[in-house]
């Protein structure tokens, strides 16, 4: 099984579990939030559980921090969905790991009335051209995902403007991890490297 739920992204001068936002967490379920990859700058991510995170978190995280945030909401390590949003109100969302996205939402027959149909359906070419159709949905929406995430992270004072060429290329990539693609992302954003990768590669 891999891991599902959110990896939040975002700046603060405090550890970012203090945000306000987390307020209503008690002790235990505080305790299941492991502190994920931090990066110069104050960049913190926090890795909840399902269930521990609410979308409608996002806004009130940035309102507090005073700097844009984004979330990637993670399923079983397979796909992840990421939302971003700046201090004005700008929001963004891609998608990571296409191909199983495009699995996931292709559009299903209304006929379909249990689990022995919808598993007979995923067996159909039928299931196949839904998955082509929407794969193709979701790739045309990539050049517009991919200017608005460099727009967000340019109103997150990156020091380095990235690339929408190579942000696409990596929105129509694949990672075994989806959080590893997540990770990607950031880094071609133009965040500064983990410390951590740094340590690694002797920076």
């Amino acid at each position: 099984m891999g891991f599902s739920g959110h990896l939040v992204f975002a700046r603060s001068d405090r550890p970012l579990l203090e945000a306000p936002v987390f307020g209503n967490l008690d002790e235990e379920l505080k305790a299941t939030v492991h502190t994920g990859e931090s990066r110069p700058g104050g960049w913190q991510m926090l890795q909840f559980d399902a269930g521990t995170w609410d979308d409608s978190d996002l806004p009130s995280l940035v309102e507090w921090s005073g700097a844009p945030a984004c979330v990637a909401e993670v399923s079983d390590s397979s796909l992840a969905l990421v939302t971003g949003l700046d201090t004005v109100g700008g929001r963004w969302q891609a998608w990571l790991n296409l191909d199983i996205a495009a699995r996931l939402l292709a559009e299903e027959p209304e006929d379909l009335e249990d689990l022995e149909d919808q598993l007979l359906w995923l067996d159909t070419p039928e299931f196949h051209d839904a998955v082509r159709h929407k794969r193709a949905e979701l790739d045309a929406e990539i050049p517009t995902d991919a200017e608005s995430a460099v727009a967000w992270a340019a109103a997150a004072g990156t020091s380095v403007t990235p690339q929408p060429a190579k942000i696409e290329e990596l929105l129509r990539s694949h990672e075994t991890f989806a959080e590893d693609l997540f990770s990607r992302l950031l880094d071609e954003l133009g965040f500064p490297r983990p410390r951590s990768a740094d340590a690694r590669d002797g920076g």
